[in-house]
């Protein structure tokens, strides 16, 4: 039996069609595991953004999700570009096919890309979610706050720098009769090393 996918679209010729769409704004297409991934810079992010929604070709009406990505400790801290991204995933409804734009902030200290929620509105809040874990900060946008974590928290949680356990911890106080912060009371764990079992380890292949 044959085990190839079958896909709507050939990524193949999707990955040629978006290439040539963008033209110098792509930084790079790259084809993997039949999906088409375009990365862009900074400079080029809400343009290729418009490209990709009103090409034809690419007609990608929808966007279906966007996040923050933190590679400083990706391949085991061997990365060697820029620190954070923001990846998203589009959809075209009329063409039944997908791609994923990904950015890199040029600074790793502020991070700062282009809001894209006035290409698809549906950015707003997976933009503030990425801003308020990541401390990405989307220029342009119209209403960037917190959106998970309480208006007094400080830092990004998302972060691979972030205390697993948190820096405040907050409880009732029965004689303020209100809630109230204080330094984390959590003994930090001490995690066990990642254990890398050597070829066929019981009599697995």
């Amino acid at each position: 039996m044959d085990a190839t996918p079958v896909y709507a679209i050939d990524p193949a010729a999707l990955k040629d069609t978006v290439a040539a769409a963008l033209g110098d704004k792509a930084k790079r297409v790259d084809l993997a595991l039949g999906e088409v991934t375009v990365t862009v810079t900074p400079a080029n992010y809400l343009a290729a953004a418009q490209i990709l929604r009103d090409a034809p070709g690419c007609q990608f009406e929808q966007l279906l999700d966007l996040c923050g990505l933190d590679y400083s400790d990706y391949g085991n801290g061997g990365w060697e570009g820029s620190r954070y991204c923001v990846a998203s995933h589009l959809l075209s409804v009329s063409l039944n096919q997908r791609v994923r734009l990904k950015v890199f902030a040029s600074d790793d200290d502020m991070p700062v890309v282009d809001s894209i929620n006035g290409v698809w509105n549906s950015a707003n809040w997976f933009e503030r979610e990425a801003f308020d874990l990541y401390g990405i900060v989307f220029e342009g946008h119209e209403d960037l706050r917190r959106i998970l974590t309480d208006y007094g928290f400080i830092g990004h949680p998302f972060r691979k720098d972030f205390p697993v356990s948190g820096q405040v911890e907050m409880q009732y106080d029965a004689e303020r009769k209100r809630v109230i912060y204080q330094p984390v009371s959590i003994e930090p764990r001490e995690i066990t090393p990642r254990i890398i079992r050597e070829d066929h380890y019981g009599g697995i292949k």
